[in-house]
C-alpha cells in the first residue's frame, strides 16, 4: 500500500473518530434547553419544573441580588457569574429557575441552558454554539463540586474567563454547590502539606471560586421559616389545614429526617397534598 493511501486511511480513520460540527437548534422553540453530548445537541424542555419566587421563603437578598443580576444581564447590561453555595436543599437551584421565570415574565427574552458538571469538558464546543446567537443565554450547571484529582475543573474557566476569545457577551454562568470553594476542605489541606510551594499548589483550585463574581450563601432555615415555607405552598396549592395541625405534623416530619430544609418542607407538602386529596400541588 502506498504512503499517500495509507496517509488517507488514517485521514478518514480520523474523521469519523471526530465529532460533527454540532448545529444550533431554533432557540425560538423554547426558553431552556439541556445540554447533551455524544452527539452534541440541544434538547429543547418545553415545560421547566419549578416553583414560583414568592414562595421561596428565608432567601431574600440572594433572591433581590440575583434577580437585580439576571435583570441587567438579559437587558444586555454588565453582570457577573454567580456562585450559589451552602446547605442543602435550601432553595438554590429553585432560585436560579425561578428567576429565570421571573424575566421572562417581564417580557424579557432569555434563555436557559443546562449543564452537567461531566460534561464540563465540552463546554467550549457550547460556548461556540451560543457565541454565534442572538439570543442571550443562563448558563446552568447544577450541584458543582470536585473531587481529588478531578480536572473537570480546568474546564470550568472556558465558562468564567473563556480563553483568548474571552466569555461570550450574551453568555452568564450561575452553578449550585454545598461548598463555597468547590473542593473538599481535605483535598485542598492534602495539597498544601504534600506540595513544595504549598500556597501556589492550590491557588489554582481554590480560586477557582474567585472566578464568579457574586457569592450568594444559603443557611439552615429557622423553624418559622420552615414553617413559613409549608403554610405558603398550602395556600398557593390550594391545600386547607389549620395551623395548630400543620406545626406539629410539620415538626413531626422534620424530626424523622432529622434535618430541616427547603427540600423537607416540600416533602412534607408533597404529602400532605397526597393525603388531602389535592391532585395539582
Amino acid at each position: 500500500m502506498s504512503k499517500s493511501r495509507s496517509f488517507e486511511r488514517i485521514a478518514e480513520a480520523l474523521e469519523r473518530m471526530s465529532p460533527a460540527p454540532s448545529q444550533a437548534p431554533d432557540f425560538d422553540e423554547a426558553d431552556a434547553f439541556v445540554w447533551h453530548v455524544a452527539p452534541d445537541r440541544l434538547q429543547p424542555v418545553p415545560q421547566v419544573s419549578r416553583v414560583d419566587l414568592s414562595l421561596l421563603i428565608g432567601v431574600d437578598r440572594s433572591r433581590d441580588t440575583l434577580l437585580a443580576n439576571t435583570l441587567q444581564f438579559s437587558r444586555g447590561l454588565p453582570a457577573n457569574n454567580a456562585l450559589l453555595w451552602g446547605a442543602r436543599g435550601m432553595g438554590k437551584s429553585s432560585l436560579v429557575k425561578a428567576v429565570h421565570a421571573a424575566v421572562l415574565a417581564q417580557g424579557l427574552p432569555l434563555k436557559i441552558v443546562e449543564l452537567q458538571r461531566e460534561d464540563l469538558p465540552t463546554v467550549g464546543r457550547l460556548l461556540a454554539m451560543l457565541r454565534g446567537s442572538d439570543h442571550r443565554f443562563l448558563l446552568f450547571c447544577d450541584d458543582l463540586s470536585f473531587s481529588h484529582d478531578d480536572q473537570h475543573y480546568k474546564s470550568l474557566k472556558a465558562v468564567l474567563d473563556g480563553g483568548i476569545e474571552g466569555r461570550p457577551d450574551n453568555v452568564v454562568f450561575y452553578a449550585t454547590s454545598n461548598r463555597r470553594h468547590l473542593m473538599p476542605r481535605d483535598m485542598i489541606e492534602n495539597e498544601r502539606s504534600s506540595a513544595i510551594n504549598p500556597s501556589e499548589a492550590v491557588e489554582e483550585k481554590v480560586s477557582l471560586s474567585d472566578r464568579f463574581g457574586l457569592w450568594l450563601g444559603f443557611h439552615p432555615c429557622s423553624q418559622d421559616e420552615y414553617l413559613q415555607m409549608i403554610r405558603g405552598y398550602c395556600d398557593a396549592y390550594g391545600v386547607e389545614i389549620d395551623d395548630e395541625t400543620l406545626r406539629a405534623e410539620a415538626i413531626e416530619w422534620q424530626a424523622t429526617r432529622g434535618a430541616r430544609s427547603g427540600r423537607v418542607a416540600w416533602q412534607y407538602f408533597t404529602d400532605l397534598a397526597g393525603r388531602r386529596g389535592v391532585a395539582n400541588a
